[in-house]
């Protein structure tokens, strides 16, 4: 037998659960199956564990959660639907992407629209997150398509265009309340991975080295393309140094070249994530702010930072 966790997240703000649903919900398990429900958020977020075994197959949960939960149930609303692992749940690593992730935007295509040519840079974005493009071409490719900015043009663009994404402080604070260590890992550069480290509160971050002569971008980086499988190194070396199995850790982005540490990581977050990427995490966030990773953990809102 398997203990999971039912999580269901709303949207903040939108009121989206209530006590009649979650009794509902309960009463389309069998009772040997669960256990407890509890609110971590009223209104926001509900969960209640899972015993998979004897008296409910894995077939049998997955029909309840797609088709009596986020069909009759909840269909359009917005909720986030997740089933969990119920043990190791407070995880001490998080690894995280940047672009898209715990900001708003793609940093280079913000860089490119100061050249007057983010769409054709952001098609080809947009195309190695599905990954439909492998990852380390498509960013030489676009980098030499932004050569000749100056450093001063990132700074603007840092400044001018770069947004958080909501929640994201929150989570850092509280995780590393609780004693977690934090990574923002990207495959972007660390011109931005730095900024944005230290505003939201990351212990570490790494990405790619802009290569900047006298001011001015040449449209390389400085040594290897740190891509998908870098990230993943990435999570293993935190994982190892910190004396901690890949159980402990929780690793959250959106694209195709999130997907090997999503996939290794004991909870693999798929944050507004790309399909290929939503189709393989442990769980998928579409609704929810970063906020929803501390739900996903069983963290109530009043113990957030």
């Amino acid at each position: 037998m398997t203990q999971l966790i039912l999580s269901l997240i709303a949207r903040p703000g939108s009121h989206a659960l209530d006590a009649a649903t979650m009794a509902t919900i309960e009463t389309l398990l069998p009772a040997r199956a669960r256990g407890a429900s509890r609110w971590l958020a009223p209104g926001e977020a509900w969960e209640m564990p899972v015993t998979r075994g004897v008296a409910l197959s894995e077939d049998d949960l997955a029909a309840i959660v797609t088709d009596g939960i986020g069909g009759d149930l909840l269909s359009g609303a917005p909720v986030d639907i997740n089933i969990v692992p119920g043990t190791q749940r407070r995880k001490k690593l998080l690894i995280a992407d940047m672009d898209s992730t715990i900001i708003q935007q793609e940093c280079i295509d913000e860089m490119a629209d100061v050249l007057g040519i983010k769409p054709q840079i952001a098609a080809i974005t947009e195309r190695a997150m599905r990954g439909e493009l492998p990852f380390e071409a498509a960013l030489r490719e676009r980098l030499a398509l932004i050569a000749g900015l100056r450093e001063s043009d990132l700074e603007a663009v840092y400044r001018q265009r770069i947004t958080e994404m909501p929640g994201g402080r929150t989570l850092i604070a509280t995780m590393k309340r609780h004693g977690a260590f934090t990574a923002l890992v990207s495959g972007g550069f660390t011109f931005f991975t730095g900024r944005v480290a230290a505003a939201v509160g990351f212990d570490t971050n790494r990405a790619n080295t802009l290569e900047i002569v006298d001011g001015v971008m040449t449209g390389s980086v400085v040594g290897p393309i740190l891509g998908r499988e870098a990230k993943l190194a990435n999570l293993q070396e935190f994982t190892t140094a910190r004396g901690l199995a890949l159980a402990d850790t929780l690793a959250v982005g959106d694209g195709a070249n999130d997907l090997a540490m999503i996939g290794a990581s004991g909870l693999g977050v798929a944050f507004h994530a790309k399909p290929v990427v939503a189709a393989q995490a442990h769980a998928s966030i579409v609704h929810g702010d970063l906020t929803a990773l501390l739900y996903l953990q069983g963290y109530e809102r009043a113990e957030f930072a």
